[in-house]
């Protein structure tokens, strides 16, 4: 049984400050092929489709993809803030290795 990803309470948090469930959206997180290392992330907001995983806190969600899933069973979605910028990241331990981006993985 696939362990689905955990949403921190920060990128719940930053789901709020920035309106989406107001706007009728959702943060999707995709896998898909391509990217340095064979796989990259695709976030981004979009509208939840009735096939999607949908993981919830205070009104705002995060959808994942079935196909996209088992990439990312027991993942963690988090939100950070560094000196080079606000992003949304995922602590993924199905990877077994990334590139300096951040976005790109391979299995």
């Amino acid at each position: 049984m696939l362990v689905p990803p955990k949403v921190t309470d920060r990128a719940y948090a930053r789901l709020a400050e920035i309106g989406a469930a107001s706007q009728g959206k959702a943060l999707r997180v995709a896998v898909e092929g391509g990217g340095c290392s064979g796989f990259q992330y695709d976030i981004s907001l979009d509208e939840p489709d009735e096939e999607d995983l949908v993981l919830e806190n205070a009104g705002q969600k995060v959808i994942v993809d079935s196909v996209s899933l088992p990439f990312l069973a027991d993942a963690v979605i988090d939100f950070t803030e560094e000196l080079i910028g606000a992003r949304f990241v995922i602590e993924n331990p199905n990877a077994t290795s990334s590139c300096g981006c951040g976005t790109s993985f391979s299995i």
